[in-house]
């Protein structure tokens, strides 16, 4: 498996695609993340085309065991943001 791709080398190929500078491309990287996670973070969902659709799912209260003892405890209900990749990536990645 390769290293996964860092802020740094995404924000360089990202200029290079737009044909504008580091910069910009960092400043429109911010900004995406920024409304994915506001939006995300208040129950709503963002899909982004070809790469997939960004949402919160709500967990019931739940018993788990402890790896460790092997005690089971009560987990508290709670939010966890899930990710459903795009056909189109997965069908990119197979093929």
């Amino acid at each position: 498996m390769a290293k996964p791709m860092t802020k740094t080398q995404l924000v360089a190929a990202l200029a290079d695609e737009m044909g504008g500078d580091k910069k910009t491309a960092s400043s429109a990287l911010d900004a995406i993340v920024s409304v994915i996670t506001k939006e995300v973070s208040g129950g709503g969902a963002v899909t982004l085309p070809g790469v997939g659709k960004f949402y919160l799912r709500e967990r019931p209260e739940r018993m788990v065991r402890n790896p460790a003892t092997g005690e089971q405890i009560k987990k508290e209900a709670d939010k966890v943001v899930k990710v459903t990749v795009a056909k189109a990536l997965k069908d990119a990645a197979n093929g």
